[in-house]
């Protein structure tokens, strides 16, 4: 599990990392652990590979509300839990979805709490992730909420009910991740999301509502995998 926890009041924060590394350590698990003595260290070059944030609420510079918004602007999945010495602040975390609230001092028994219900969630998702480079900065998105990724001119741009990322690349190298997932090449420009076909109909099928081409040479293999798909005789992992 990859945790950050932001605190800036250096004493708290190495104490609640210890309390975290040793509950890990007490489950016989590993975990990675990076400290952050402030929301703006955290947000500066945010990558949405984090598990779980623990996210102090009053800090100088940039204080744990603020952050929190804006990473649920970058990172919808991201848990995020609050520390404050102040209870006051618990229910403003429902606008940003926080999973729990931590009252400072924070002990063992309270940490333990969060963490296993972290874990269970963790492991009860059963939707897949991908992290991508955007223009918009790095960006994890929910595989099955992709419609279909279309390339022009080296630009990718994955389609989704949100909105559209773009980012340089191939088809070819965004196809081997989307692949397992349960994507298929219609045709040189397009992969699609096999989830997503609502229609099919003579060189067309319709994705997430967008009618898009299907090549000839493909269109036996298409039909062939979408098939396989909604029959359930393969299993995307």
């Amino acid at each position: 599990m990859r945790i950050a926890i932001v605190e800036d009041n250096a004493q708290e924060l190495e104490r609640i990392a210890s309390l975290t590394q040793q509950y890990f350590e007490v489950q016989g698990k590993t975990c990675q652990i990076v400290r952050f003595s402030d929301g703006d260290e955290l947000l500066e070059d945010y990558r949405a590979d984090w598990d779980l944030i623990l996210l102090d609420i009053q800090m100088a510079r940039l204080d744990g509300m603020q952050a929190a918004e804006m990473i649920r602007a970058l990172d919808r999945d991201v848990i995020l839990v609050f520390i404050s010495n102040m209870a006051h602040y618990a229910i403003k975390g429902y606008r940003v979805r926080a999973l729990d609230f931590l009252l400072k001092p924070v002990n063992y028994r309270m940490l333990e709490q969060v963490l296993t219900q972290t874990e269970h969630l963790l492991a009860e998702r059963k939707r897949k992730f991908i992290t991508l480079p955007t223009q918009k900065g790095m960006m994890r998105l929910n595989v099955s909420e992709i419609d279909y990724v279309e390339v022009e001119n080296h630009v990718l741009s994955v389609v989704t009910a949100q909105g559209v990322f773009s980012l340089r690349g191939t088809i070819s190298s965004i196809e081997e991740t989307l692949v397992p997932y349960g994507f298929f090449r219609c045709n040189n420009c397009y992969l699609v999301n096999l989830a997503h076909v609502s229609r099919v109909e003579p060189g067309i099928a319709v994705v997430g509502g967008h009618e898009l081409t299907v090549s000839r040479p493909r269109q036996k293999k298409f039909m062939e995998a979408l098939t396989r798909y909604i029959g359930g005789s393969e299993s995307y992992e």
